[in-house]
């Protein structure tokens, strides 16, 4: 199952509690003072971690808290610092603290093993030994650990891809990810057949590769929560390029493409300005002896309206999928020089 948003509630350890003692020993029974510190309370720590893709492990446990510290002893002894506690997410996702009703965004996880200190365990106190000075050689008084951290959490996966694959539902998205990577993701001739993000590395060849995601479908008016759309449209926003998928047996393909970019500008004025490819596919399902005719009466209608970078191709047949490949290596090969 993908989840790619949840709230849980954190806590950070407290710290430990300063101790009052007096040393009292045989031949020292009026000691001086010997209370240790506390120990610090434990901090929650995110890491990053490359293979995770999903927030599942938040869907039933819902808080998570650090150990506290130890109070101090007798004899100086300090008290012992409360373990961190360790929380993996996948590499995408953004955290915002959500504390009286106020979301600020925290942090944003992006490198495998990278490590964030999300929350901060409380301080010890101080035991009675630390406040002894020349005026005061027998203080009654220590101080109490501080409270750590905690608040109300808010987790948001963006998958983090270098080709995010854009089209309507049934289009042949999943059959093209399935076709040029090890992805296996649900394929059946209806709509919405794909309902959460796939992740694929795709080889160009023994040295060159990239990963592609197959975002579900998207129909008019997604930007509005209409369809799957709105819950899924935010992993495009983390892509380097779009590959739109069009089907060239449909009844207007140029329509179709400005749908989408017109959904995808409508929930972020960025989005449809992405370096991008257009894929032409199904191309299988022509009769052979119009395929030449249909691409090049497709291929004149958008190089009318604009100058595009497209290309035609079969799943199925595997038709032009080594240069499509190609394709996008070069493009997403100069978006990473020029940023």
């Amino acid at each position: 199952m993908f989840i790619d948003f949840a709230r849980i509630r954190i806590e950070a350890g407290n710290g430990g509690h300063g101790c009052i003692s007096f040393r009292r020993e045989k031949f020292s029974p009026k000691g001086g003072p010997d209370g240790g510190d506390g120990g610090k309370g434990g901090d929650i720590i995110i890491i990053g971690d490359e293979n995770i893709n999903t927030l599942i492990q938040f869907r039933y446990n819902k808080i998570y808290k650090a150990k506290n510290g130890e109070s101090g002893q007798g004899s100086n002894k300090n008290g012992a610092y409360g373990d961190n506690l360790y929380i993996k997410l996948p590499l995408g996702t953004i955290l915002y603290n959500i504390n009286n009703n106020d979301k600020i965004k925290l942090a944003e996880v992006t490198k495998d093993k990278e490590e964030i200190i999300i929350a901060k365990g409380g301080y010890g106190g101080r035991g009675n030994a630390s406040f002894t000075t020349s005026t005061n050689q027998a203080p009654r008084y220590a101080t109490d650990g501080k409270p750590g951290e905690s608040f109300d959490l808010e987790i948001e996966l963006k998958l983090m891809a270098d080709v995010g694959l854009v089209g309507f539902p049934n289009v042949g998205k999943s059959t093209l990810l399935a076709s040029i990577s090890g992805a296996r993701p649900k394929i059946a001739n209806y709509q919405f057949t794909t309902l959460e993000p796939m992740l694929g590395v795709v080889y160009v060849d023994d040295i060159r590769s990239f990963v592609m995601a197959d975002i579900p479908g998207l129909i008019e008016g997604a930007h509005n929560g209409k369809g799957l759309g709105i819950q899924f449209l935010r992993h495009i926003q983390r892509t380097n390029i779009l590959l739109f998928l069009i089907d060239i047996t449909s009844e207007n393909p140029y329509d179709d493409y400005q749908t989408l970019k017109k959904e995808l500008h409508l929930y972020d004025n960025k989005l449809d300005q992405k370096e991008h490819i257009i894929a032409f596919s199904k191309l299988d399902l022509l009769p052979e002896e119009e395929r030449e005719n249909k691409y090049s009466e497709v291929k004149s209608q958008f190089k009318k309206e604009n100058q595009e970078n497209f290309i035609a191709i079969s799943s199925v047949t595997n038709y032009n999928l080594q240069n499509l490949k190609e394709k996008l290596f070069k493009v997403i090969n100069g978006f990473i020089k020029k940023y």
